[in-house]
């Protein structure tokens, strides 16, 4: 199967990186290209806690009609991709016909249906690791502002932290544990990021946040609901709305993010 190619009109929005892409390909809805877009990026391996904070912030972006745009890895990276959907945007360093990670792969191939896929690299290209850093220069140069979830000091967001910093995009992180994101800590300690401390307030410098509709079943769950109680009234529903990112289901209890 071939690649489709994002129109090069498209291509002036990563005119800021010293190797901007000659070619991009893409699956799903490049009209996402023209919105507001912001970063949200982190740790493979996150906390319970960011996992929420992350659901939340994204959750709140996409009621703005602000797109999020991530890397589709694990932890942080597809939590924000999923919870956006279908404002939301997967850059990936692989080829769009070799999906990876695997474990990713119904939320990617949801990116690829009702949101927006984008690549530099041809249909079933295997990533070599400085790919993954490749990618993230793309990450930074589209997104108007970029927010590092979690991070070691030595890892891959910290690079686009710097990235970030070099391109005089605003840098933000959430408040962390000591010992838990050395590296977003650090870029606080630093005065080189700004600490959210309220998702809506971080949210309405970039947009509206519009009112939801009345929706029965989340207003059974925010009586404060366990899984099996959902599952009994809803059914499948439960998971429909834990992949819109309404929802979190955090072990046996629902928690409404919206």
């Amino acid at each position: 199967m071939e690649n489709k190619s994002v129109p090069k009109d498209f291509l002036h929005l990563f005119k800021n990186l010293n190797t901007s892409p000659k070619k991009l390909y893409y699956k799903g809805n490049l009209e996402l290209l023209n919105r507001r877009k912001i970063a949200i990026i982190g740790s493979r391996k996150m906390s319970v806690y960011t996992r929420n904070c992350v659901l939340e912030l994204a959750s709140l972006c996409k009621r703005a009609e602000i797109c999020v745009v991530s890397g589709g890895a694990l932890g942080v990276d597809i939590t924000a991709n999923k919870a956006a959907m279908p404002l939301s945007i997967g850059i990936f360093a692989n080829g769009l016909g070799r999906i990876y990670p695997k474990s990713n792969e119904r939320i990617i191939k949801e990116l690829y249906t009702n949101a927006l896929a984008l690549s530099e690299q041809e249909w079933d290209y295997t990533p070599k690791r400085y790919d993954f850093l490749l990618r993230n220069r793309l990450i930074i140069a589209l997104s108007e502002a970029v927010v590092i979830a979690q991070a070691d000091f030595q890892s891959g967001s910290m690079q686009s932290a710097r990235l970030a910093l070099k391109m005089q995009k605003p840098l933000y992180v959430l408040p962390q544990r000591l010992g838990e994101s050395e590296g977003t800590n650090w870029l606080l300690k630093e005065n080189k990021a700004k600490l959210i401390t309220d998702f809506k307030e971080f949210v309405l410098n970039f947009g509206e946040i519009k009112e939801q509709n009345q929706d029965e079943f989340l207003e059974f769950c925010a009586k404060g609901v366990s899984l099996e109680q959902a599952l009994k009234h809803f059914g499948e529903k439960v998971y429909e709305y834990e992949l819109e990112g309404k929802i979190a289901i955090n072990g046996v209890f629902i928690r409404v993010l919206v």
